[in-house]
C-alpha cells in the first residue's frame, strides 16, 4: 500500500495566492479582482507586483462579477476572489447570466468554503456551492486537496478557455501531493489501490480518506482511494474502472450530501454499472460556530466516518451480490 506523508501543513488559499502570482509574472492577460478580502484570499503579492492588473472593488461582489465578464471581451483572463459564500450564493444571478450563459473566460476563485471556515458560523459556511456551480452549463468545478494541488490548479485554469469555479479553504491542512505535479482538468488521481472498496474524495476529505485507508488496511480491507479534484467534468472512466474491481463506493466531501460530488458519482454508477454507495457529507443541514476540527468531528467528516461508511457499504455489497 502506497503511503503519503504530510510535508508540512499549509492553507490551500495560500496555494491559490502562489499560483496567481506565478501567473501574473508569466501571463500579462491575467487580471485579479477582489471584494475587500485581499489578505484573506492571499492576493496581496499579485496586487503589489501588478497593481495595474489588480482591482479592489470593495464589498460589491455582483459588480465584481460584471466587471470580470466585461474584461474577457478585451482578451483578459480575470480571477475573482472572495469567500465561497459570496462567490456563489450572493452573485448566482450574475454568474448565471453574465458568465455561464455566454461562456465567458472568468475564473471564480472561492476561499473559506465549507465547515472549516470555523468560528464565523453557518452564515458564512456555505455547503451548497459545488451544487450551485456544477448545475450551470459551461461551468468547470474544481476542489483541490492541498496547497500544492491548489497552486497547480490555479495555474492550469488560466489555460482553459471558459468559466471555472475554483474552491479552496481557510485552515492549514496536510500538504502531501507532489510539488510539481501538473493539474489536468477532468482527471482524477488514483492515490492507493485496493480491491474491497473505492473511496472517492475531494478537497479536505482526501487526506482523511488516506488516513481511513490505512486504518482499513490494518483490518484487512483494501481501499482504493481516488482524489477527485475536478467535480465537473467528472472522470467517469476512473470511477467505473475502480468500481468494477471493488464493487462498492464511499464518497467523501466537505459539502451537503445533496448536490455535491456524491450525487455526481451516483449518477455515473446508476447509468452505467449500479453499485452500493455510501455518502460521507453534511446531512442536509447548515453548519455552526466552532473550530474546524470540532465541526468536522460533529458533522462526521473525518477518517473515522469514512471507515464506518466503508464497513456499511461492504456489508451492503455482500447482500447485493448474494
Amino acid at each position: 500500500m502506497k503511503k503519503y506523508s504530510d510535508t508540512g501543513t499549509k492553507d490551500t488559499r495560500s496555494g491559490f495566492g502562489a499560483g496567481l502570482l506565478e501567473l501574473g509574472n508569466s501571463n500579462k492577460n491575467v487580471v485579479g479582482l477582489c471584494a475587500d478580502l485581499t489578505g484573506s484570499l492571499k492576493m496581496n503579492a499579485f496586487a503589489n507586483q501588478h497593481p495595474d492588473r489588480f482591482f479592489q472593488v470593495g464589498i460589491a461582489e455582483a459588480n465584481m462579477i460584471g466587471i470580470a465578464a466585461g474584461l474577457t471581451i478585451g482578451g483578459k483572463i480575470p480571477f475573482t476572489g472572495t469567500f465561497a459564500n459570496f462567490s456563489t450564493g450572493r452573485v448566482y444571478d450574475q454568474i448565471r447570466q453574465s458568465i455561464a450563459y455566454s461562456g465567458k473566460n472568468v475564473k471564480i476563485c472561492a476561499s473559506h468554503a465549507g465547515l472549516t471556515l470555523g468560528e464565523d458560523g453557518a452564515t458564512h459556511q456555505i455547503l451548497e456551492d459545488l451544487g450551485l456551480m456544477k448545475m450551470l452549463p459551461n461551468m468547470v468545478v474544481i476542489n483541490p486537496c492541498d496547497y500544492n494541488q491548489t497552486k497547480a490548479a490555479t495555474i492550469a485554469i488560466a489555460d482553459y478557455d471558459g468559466p471555472v469555479y475554483l474552491r479552496f479553504g481557510r485552515p492549514k491542512v496536510p500538504n502531501f501531493t507532489a510539488t510539481n505535479a501538473p493539474f489536468i482538468i477532468g482527471k482524477g488521481d488514483l492515490l492507493t489501490e485496493g480491491s474491497d472498496v473505492t473511496i472517492i474524495a475531494t478537497g479536505h476529505l482526501v487526506w482523511e480518506a488516506l488516513k481511513a485507508s490505512e486504518k482499513l488496511n490494518s483490518m484487512g480491507i483494501g481501499a482504493e482511494v481516488i482524489n477527485m479534484a475536478t467535480v465537473k467534468p467528472l472522470d467517469e472512466k476512473m470511477i467505473l474502472n475502480s468500481t468494477k474491481k471493488t464493487g462498492c463506493v464511499v464518497t467523501a466531501e466537505e459539502h451537503n450530501r445533496f448536490g455535491g460530488l456524491g450525487e455526481s458519482v451516483a449518477q455515473v454508477l446508476v447509468t452505467n454499472t449500479p453499485a452500493p454507495q455510501e455518502f460521507v457529507a453534511v446531512n442536509d443541514s447548515f453548519g455552526e460556530s466552532g473550530t474546524p476540527t470540532e465541526l468536522m468531528v460533529k458533522y462526521g467528516l473525518n477518517a473515522d466516518a469514512i471507515v464506518l461508511a466503508t464497513h456499511k457499504v461492504i456489508k451492503r455489497k455482500n447482500l447485493f451480490r448474494a
